[in-house]
């Protein structure tokens, strides 16, 4: 298929089903119905940015339990081009993988450009990270970029704000992000495929709910919670969420960008988020360290020179099944490209692994008693 070849799918709409609620908690279970399949919530999507979950093939991370990965507009509009993937059958096509696929829209790569972009009514001007070239991403061209790429799940360009900012700041760029979301909209030629709007408004309580207001008011397929995990701490991330996610559409899901750690993904659960990405379960892998239930492991210590323990003695994941510590630290020291893969896949595993966990008790209805559990245990992130 090619990328005008849209075949019998025009008919498709995505949907968002609420199966259950938890109890004690503002926990959800769900499932969201996108082109490419179902995707049990709460989700959590590794990140493939440049249409690969880095050391992991599509199979193999397919296996571990993943039904949604998450790929970036920006990085793929400059390598290899959306044009090119498209040419080629689309980005699932392209990169072999048959779920869905979430693309973030490059907002937040475009923030960490703060040197060499300029922000205007129209779009972003910013200079390519990759050979200083000079390009404009606007609203319409990012779902332009999305259609020809065929994601499951397309984000609309936002600003995500530094933080701290000034009241005025958060303030002008968060009209600029909604009149943004909302040109995104009109641009949309393929409804089968998701569009989500983003929520900024910094650590404005008032802010956030205006965002809310407002941009529920129109027919996105989903939310995403956005500018949160850029260095506010937990606890002003999960103050934001307790005065923000009440408020949203009940029947819609609740994407929180780029978070996180365990813990985080456990407390943003119980305030009612349904979708997750984060890089640090396969960036921290290719620096040596384990996700595991009884706290997080840096390998490259001495202390486990000799150690003939699996990584965590409570996984059945391949690499715990099959591996000591003592040999992937080894690996690790020695450079060689399987600990990458070994650790990544752990990681991964262990990140899917507690999702699972986390809808069970969902939709036992006994979250709340999930979480004190969770908070009690070393799997909260304490590094050995």
């Amino acid at each position: 298929m090619t990328d005008t070849d849209f075949g019998d799918n025009t008919e498709f709409r995505p949907s968002f089903e609420l199966l259950g609620k938890d109890r004690g908690t503002a926990a959800r279970r769900g499932v969201l119905t996108l082109l490419h399949g179902d995707v049990q919530t709460p989700a959590f999507m590794p990140v493939g940015t440049l249409a690969t979950v880095k050391a992991m093939t599509p199979e193999e991370v397919k296996e571990l339990g993943a039904e949604i990965i998450l790929g970036n507009t920006y990085h793929l509009y400059l390598r290899p081009g959306h044009e090119l993937i498209g040419e080629l059958g689309g980005l699932h096509k392209f990169m072999n993988w048959d779920r869905p696929i979430l693309t973030d829209s490059g907002g937040y790569q475009v923030y960490s450009l703060a040197d060499r972009r300029k922000i205007e009514e129209e779009g972003v001007t910013f200079q390519s990270h990759l050979d200083g070239s000079r390009h404009k991403l606007t609203p319409e061209l990012v779902v332009e970029i999305q259609e020809r790429l065929g994601s499951d799940v397309m984000m609309v360009l936002d600003e995500c704000p530094p933080h701290p900012s000034t009241r005025e700041y958060l303030e002008k760029s968060l009209a600029l992000t909604n009149r943004w979301a909302l040109r995104s909209l009109r641009a949309r030629t393929r409804p089968e495929l998701a569009l989500f709007a983003i929520i900024q408004g910094g650590m404005d309580t008032e802010l956030r709910l205006r965002a809310v207001r407002e941009l529920t008011a129109h027919p996105f397929d989903g939310f995403a919670l956005g500018g949160l995990s850029v260095g506010e701490g937990q606890k002003a991330m999960l103050e934001t969420l307790d005065a923000t996610t009440p408020h949203m559409p009940e029947l819609k899901p609740r994407y929180l960008m780029g978070v996180g750690t365990p813990s985080d993904i456990v407390e943003a659960v119980a305030r009612g988020v349904d979708m997750f990405d984060c890089v640090l379960p396969t960036r921290n892998a290719r620096n040596g360290m384990f996700f595991t239930s009884q706290g997080n492991i840096a390998i490259k210590h001495a202390s486990f020179t000799r150690d003939e323990d699996p990584p965590d003695r409570q996984c059945s994941c391949y690499t715990c099944s099959n591996y000591s510590r003592a040999y992937i630290r080894h690996l690790y020291k020695a450079g060689e490209i399987l600990a990458s893969r070994l650790i990544t896949l752990h990681n991964l595993h262990h990140y899917q692994r507690l999702l699972s966990r986390i809808r069970e008790a969902v939709e036992a209805g006994e979250y709340s008693r999930f979480v004190e559990e969770f908070r009690k245990s070393p799997e909260t992130g304490k590094t050995t």
